[in-house]
């Protein structure tokens, strides 16, 4: 059973919350000093990564929106992108905590972003940036694509609406979730003599790569999706 906390009457998931303030506490870190060490000569590779991420995701702005009217997100984009991607590889880690905060779970560390509740609230924010984006560039024109072609097509543009965030949210949670119980099965085929190389070593190694190249994926697919959502709503008012 997983650890909860109770606070003003609400129940919050022990482990989600201290694995997201520990990836929280490492971008922190890690953008302090970057921060301290960004120079106008060669970058060392702390501000060189940030830079790559920086540079990268700049680049999937401009190839599907006008970079201007997104420049204020950049920050924000930076920041999901590095978020999401070190939560999905923080589960990749064995379990040192030894019961901190109850936290029992056996094998690796936990990923927020195998917590449902953490990917729908990523998911909605990028649907209520989405909205904001729409008026803010096209005002009340932008509830006119609702009703486009016609304005018995509003129930499907609202479904569509309703769904993004659940297939995106979805999307995370799932990919991220599966591999973790994954890691837990082949997990438990170690301790078993032969089977330990067989069964338990050899596979786990083989996933955890696997899972490195999903966790990178997965984060710059919502990331993209996060852009491409922004982007349309931005020019929702050309499309009708």
């Amino acid at each position: 059973m997983r650890p909860e906390w109770h606070f003003m009457g609400m129940t919050f998931w022990a482990d989600t919350l201290l694995f997201t303030w520990l990836v929280m506490a490492i971008l922190i870190i890690f953008g302090y000093i970057a921060g301290r060490r960004a120079t106008s000569g060669t970058p060392d590779r702390i501000v060189a990564v940030w830079e790559f991420v920086i540079d990268f995701v700049a680049k999937i702005v401009a190839d599907n929106t006008d970079y201007k009217k997104m420049a204020g997100l950049l920050a924000y984009l930076v920041t999901l992108i590095m978020f999401i991607f070190v939560s999905n590889m923080i589960g990749l880690f064995p379990n040192f905590t030894f019961g901190l905060g109850h936290l029992h779970t056996a094998g690796n560390l936990m990923s927020p972003t195998a917590d449902l509740n953490l990917t729908l609230a990523l998911a909605t924010m990028t649907i209520i940036l989405a909205q904001y984006y729409g008026i803010k560039y096209n005002g009340t024109h932008y509830f006119g694509h609702f009703f486009s072609p016609h304005w018995l097509f509003f129930p499907i543009h609202a479904i569509e609406l309703l769904t993004k965030p659940v297939t995106l949210a979805f999307r995370l949670y799932g990919n991220i979730f599966a591999g973790e119980v994954l890691i837990k099965v082949l997990l438990t085929f170690i301790p078993f003599g032969l089977v330990y190389l067989l069964g338990g070593f050899i596979p786990h190694v083989i996933w955890l790569g696997f899972s490195v190249f999903v966790g990178a994926i997965q984060s710059f697919v919502f990331t993209v999706l996060t852009i491409v959502y922004i982007s349309q709503a931005i020019g929702a008012a050309d499309s009708h």
